[in-house]
């Protein structure tokens, strides 16, 4: 009997999460679970892989770009979260510095072609 009355405090402090993700919300929407799912898969993993795994990762995730938001919004103009200022904050990741760099180049490629596109369609 005395081990019954000592899971149920147990389970409650499993539900609390501890990386202040929840942060007493409860069961919150899940906001990227599907292409986690298939990025998980393009990156080996099952097909169907486990929820508390992808759970997991969207909660990496979510903090991560809490936090970068957050630093993102301390520099910079105050409150307010621009391109340069994200820039700013990876240009000492080479990786995440290089992919944001060709992102940024694919955006204004991918807006010239939709002008041109435009242009070419209802003329100017």
């Amino acid at each position: 009997m005395a081990e019954e009355e000592e899971d149920p405090g147990f389970d409650e402090d499993l539900d609390d999460g501890g990386n202040g993700v929840d942060s007493g919300q409860g069961k919150r929407k899940r906001l990227f679970s599907k292409e986690l799912r298939c990025m998980m898969y393009g990156f080996g993993d099952d097909q169907n892989p486990y929820t508390e795994s992808v759970d997991i990762l969207e909660d990496l995730v979510i903090e991560f770009i809490t936090e970068m938001t957050h630093k993102a919004m301390s520099i910079g103009r105050q409150g307010r979260v621009q391109v340069e200022d994200i820039v700013f904050l990876i240009r000492k990741d080479p990786r995440k510095f290089a992919r944001v760099k060709d992102l940024l180049t694919m955006n204004e490629e991918l807006k010239k072609a939709r002008k041109a596109f435009d242009e070419a369609n209802y003329g100017s």
